[in-house]
């Protein structure tokens, strides 16, 4: 079984991508899966993803996506809801494209005023794919998340109680996929 994060940032190495490796590692102990995800930057495709007809490389990320056990999408928090380059990079998806994956929406915000934007924007688009969200989104201020290699005992502190409680939704989404493919 894999998990996969999305990482929706436009800037390589961000706090974002910190966060959703984070949740990640989390999410997958949570759901007995093993604890080390593929991680895909889509900084690193950004100027492949307007092209006409996607690019090899663009169709290798979205099988990747839709072929995930466990899919964490991350962005930063930009005009109240999610980044512009996760949008493109999942309206590339067919209608569907997500049907079987288990996905945790997660957004980083400067300010708690967005805290429902996780929920009210980013979970109904993958819900819209077809992914199944078995769990609310997580909405995690930037302050709680490190940078560089900062110990990350306020980020754990908010992300262990979510994985004790999200443990039987997840895991029961995960065992319902395994049945089902």
């Amino acid at each position: 079984m894999t998990t996969t994060v999305l990482v929706g940032n436009p800037r390589r190495g961000s706090r974002t991508a910190t966060a959703a490796r984070a949740v990640a590692h989390h999410a997958a102990r949570a759901a007995g899966l093993p604890p080390e995800p593929e991680v895909l930057e889509l900084a690193d495709l950004s100027p492949l993803l307007l092209t006409p007809g996607p690019t090899l490389d663009v169709r290798s990320a979205l099988e990747r996506v839709s072929g995930s056990d466990l899919l964490v999408v991350a962005s930063p928090t930009y005009k109240a809801t999610y980044t512009g380059l996760l949008k493109v990079f999942l309206d590339l998806l067919p209608s569907g494209g997500l049907e079987g994956v288990t996905a945790v929406p997660v957004l980083v915000m400067a300010s708690p005023a967005h805290t429902l934007a996780v929920d009210v924007h980013l979970r109904p688009l993958l819900l819209e794919l077809g992914a199944t969200v078995p769990t609310s989104g997580l909405a995690l201020l930037q302050d709680t998340v490190p940078t560089g290699g900062d110990p990350a005992p306020r980020l754990d502190a908010v992300l262990e109680p979510w994985a004790l409680g999200s443990t039987p939704a997840l895991r029961t989404a995960l065992r319902h996929r395994t049945t089902t493919v």
